[in-house]
């Protein structure tokens, strides 16, 4: 097990968000996991102090790197949060490219089932989390809970805010939603199925086909960026990724970053070769924005998220928009 703990900055000037505090991060956390393919492994990033601490459940997203798709990415969002008052709970998922499994292993190779089971794992134990992460032991707060997901893992929070699909296996409706979890946050997620995916797609994943958004009514934040295409997934271009904001019941909000590609300026890691569209100011926006969103979703009555949005619309030169309903 790791251990590391650092500052990841001082007090981000002209936003709503309070001064950063130190940050300890451990990993492998290990929860025992019958029935699946290997125990489940989490990194933890949490502040020093600070009692209450409401949790984020982050879904990793797939990808060319090794290693961004599992505990060990996301670094920009979960260090940034925790330094703000959260604590990051990040799984790595059996569809990882760490674990090196047997394409045969049941649920290959992007395990869509196993992802959200495992957030449900994790609500289940938070007990053994403490107990493995002694400076946590009476700091988190089980009744405050997000889901975050990026690319696939905006999959994964999709069907644990409310999202169904048809299993292509048995034809049976799946419903994983899971009630612990009060706001979501998808970033760059899948949109919907049918006649928008590209063949290849359909073919190869066919359980993106029937994704419905309709029962998906847990408040969340969509982030999409408008240059975006995602090709090799669908022909609807970049407003794919738009679709669980639009086809969601509401409470949601749509966070649109002009120029922005699925990278959204690098949030799966620092310095990543991958990220297309490199951009620390637009990472520091999705920092900022989706802070403020779960500040307030999480603690109904703080004025994060409004503030935020003020604050956008007096930028002169923004760098994205937002729209709600």
């Amino acid at each position: 097990m790791t251990t590391s703990t650092h500052t990841p900055g001082a007090t981000d000037p002209g936003t709503t968000e309070r001064p950063a505090a130190p940050v300890l991060s451990v990993s492998p956390v290990v929860l025992p996991a019958p029935g699946r393919a290997v125990d489940l492994h989490l990194r933890v990033t949490a502040p020093t102090t600070g009692t209450d601490l409401p949790i984020i459940l982050l879904s990793h997203g797939q990808g060319p790197s090794h290693h961004l798709s599992s505990l060990n990415g996301y670094a920009p969002l979960a260090d940034h949060w925790a330094a703000h008052g959260f604590a990051v709970i990040q799984p790595t998922h059996l569809s990882s490219r760490t674990l090196r499994l047997d394409p045969a292993t049941p649920g290959a190779p992007l395990f869509w089932r196993s992802r959200a089971e495992d957030m449900t794992r994790i609500l289940d134990r938070l007990d053994l989390v403490e107990a493995a992460v002694p400076p946590l032991r009476g700091r988190l707060d089980p009744v405050r809970v997000a889901v975050v997901g990026h690319s696939m893992g905006g999959h994964t929070a999709s069907l644990l805010l409310g999202a169904r699909l048809t299993d292509p296996e048995d034809g049976g409706e799946v419903d994983l939603r899971e009630p612990r979890i009060t706001a979501g946050v998808l970033l760059a997620a899948p949109g919907r199925g049918g006649d928008a995916l590209t063949r290849s797609t359909a073919e190869a994943y066919p359980f993106f086909l029937t994704t419905d958004f309709s029962r998906m009514t847990t408040p969340a934040l969509v982030v999409a960026g408008d240059n975006d295409p995602s090709p090799h997934l669908t022909i609807q271009g970049p407003s794919w990724h738009t679709d669980p904001y639009h086809l969601a019941p509401g409470p949601k909000s749509l966070l649109t970053l002009f120029g922005a590609g699925h990278g959204l300026g690098g949030v799966s890691g620092y310095d990543v070769a991958e990220t297309t569209d490199e951009n620390p100011e637009r990472v520091a926006a999705v920092q900022r924005l989706t802070t403020a969103y779960l500040r307030t979703a999480l603690h109904p009555g703080d004025r994060a998220w409004p503030t935020a949005l003020e604050r956008l619309a007096a930028e002169p030169r923004p760098l994205g928009r937002v729209e709600s309903k």
